[in-house]
């Protein structure tokens, strides 16, 4: 399948699909990330692909030969998340693709606009940070699993 690309309203950052399960798993995916950012007040691109092209960024730029669930650039400012991992992530938490993609996305956007979790009070407060965007969103706490 060829990409896909569209600015969402609400949203600054261009949205691009390569990987056609983001639209069989999430229904509305183009929705869902344009609430999310807009929520996160995040003007970055988003890249929503698959588990090959995730693994060779994260081995290029992380120098861990993986896939990953999500990776984030500051320049040009962009999250880029991988299908199988966060399909696989949200079924062993019991959770929609659709919720698990609001989380990262918006977890992305805070580590973009400074956020970190090293220390446990910071990761404490950027959780805090997570539920309540997710809230704002009408998504469950990203926090409680089943």
């Amino acid at each position: 399948m060829e990409p896909r690309s569209s600015t969402a309203p609400g949203f600054g950052g261009a949205l691009t699909i390569t990987d056609r399960r983001w639209h069989v798993y999430v229904p509305g995916a183009v929705n869902l990330v344009r609430r999310a950012m807009a929520a996160a007040g995040c003007e970055a691109g988003v890249v929503l692909t698959d588990d090959r092209t995730i693994k060779k960024l994260n081995a290029r730029d992380r120098h861990r030969n993986k896939p990953t669930n999500v990776l984030t650039y500051e320049m040009p400012p962009e999250i880029l998340l991988g299908f199988g991992v966060v399909r696989r992530e949200a079924e062993a938490a019991r959770k929609t693709v659709a919720a698990h993609l609001a989380h990262l996305l918006i977890h992305g956007a805070l580590h973009l606009a400074g956020h970190d979790h090293d220390e446990a009070g910071a990761a404490r407060a950027m959780e805090r940070e997570e539920t309540r965007l997710m809230a704002a969103i009408k998504m469950p706490d990203p926090w409680k699993y089943s």
